[in-house]
């Protein structure tokens, strides 16, 4: 390869290595090797238009501040059409220390972006000799959705849920919880209190207006997410709910001053069991907060 590429003459790393540029790594790779990048604004020869239903889609996520932080939550169904493609795919995954990323839509593409994601708030705390603020994260995982736009078009979008723990003043006493929503072509949102994404989404949202408050402790939020996730299965095909006979259960994940913490899966379980056993006698779940 040239100096112009990823190797030098003989092997070395080339020139644009040691010149000063963008903290970005998505710039830098754009720059100089758009073809590693799997994201990018790609549509289809005329008359080629793909099938979404042929692809998995991940459906399903919530977030939600409580007294100590913020709470994500996803179900672990993956649908093509009416088919069940996976029963336990993990939609919800940490970023760095105090954020994490959970998605709704198009599994493959989705996963790119976490994975790009990652390494891009990696590259610039190596680069700058900080981590990015919350809001810059934010912006930063907007502009990836933005080079999805192509295929989100053409039926292949990825909707991002990121949720962190800013730290403010000074300390961590101070921080607080965020939540950012997105629409296809990287519009960015701030929700305040709790949000969800997905198909599923609309019930979700419905269930946590009577179960939310703002000082939940880790528990209780923990288990308002999952009588979310509950009704949005009950009304929404594509959402899975516990699968008790399988084992498998909703991927619940809280970030506090502490950082990121996904729940194990025995108390992941635990919480999934007393929830699914309330609804035998209240099958519509809970009415008010408690």
């Amino acid at each position: 390869m040239t100096g112009s590429h990823i190797e030098g003459v003989g092997g070395r790393l080339g020139d644009e290595f040691f010149t000063p540029g963008s903290s970005s790594f998505t710039e830098f790779v754009t720059a100089y090797r758009p073809e590693l990048l799997h994201l990018g604004d790609r549509f289809l020869p005329d008359g080629v238009r793909p099938d979404p239903d042929r692809f998995p889609h991940g459906t399903t996520v919530l977030a939600l501040t409580y007294r100590d932080g913020v709470l994500l939550a996803g179900d672990r169904r993956a649908t093509m059409g009416n088919v069940i493609a996976q029963r336990d795919l993990e939609k919800v995954h940490p970023a760095d220390d105090h954020t994490a990323v959970a998605f709704a839509g198009s599994v493959g593409l989705a996963l790119d972006m976490v994975k790009l994601f990652q390494v891009e708030l990696t590259h610039f705390e190596k680069v700058e000799g900080t981590p990015m603020s919350l809001r810059a994260k934010a912006t930063r995982l907007a502009g990836m959705i933005r080079q999805n736009l192509g295929q989100a078009m053409q039926g292949l979008a990825v909707v991002p849920l990121l949720a962190g723990y800013e730290i403010t003043g000074s300390g961590a006493a101070g921080g607080r919880g965020r939540i950012f929503g997105y629409d296809v072509v990287g519009g960015t949102y701030e929700k305040f209190g709790f949000h969800a994404e997905g198909s599923g989404s609309p019930y979700a949202r419905g269930a946590l207006k009577k179960l939310y408050r703002e000082d939940m402790s880790r528990r209780e939020a923990a288990l308002a997410a999952l009588q979310a996730l509950y009704d949005a299965a009950d009304d929404d095909s594509a959402t899975g709910g516990p699968d008790l006979n399988r084992r498998i259960f909703p991927i619940v994940s809280v970030i506090t001053e502490d950082g990121f913490e996904r729940f194990p899966e025995q108390e992941a379980e635990e919480l999934s069991q007393e929830m699914v056993a309330s609804r035998r006698n209240s099958p519509d779940g809970p009415t008010v907060a408690r």
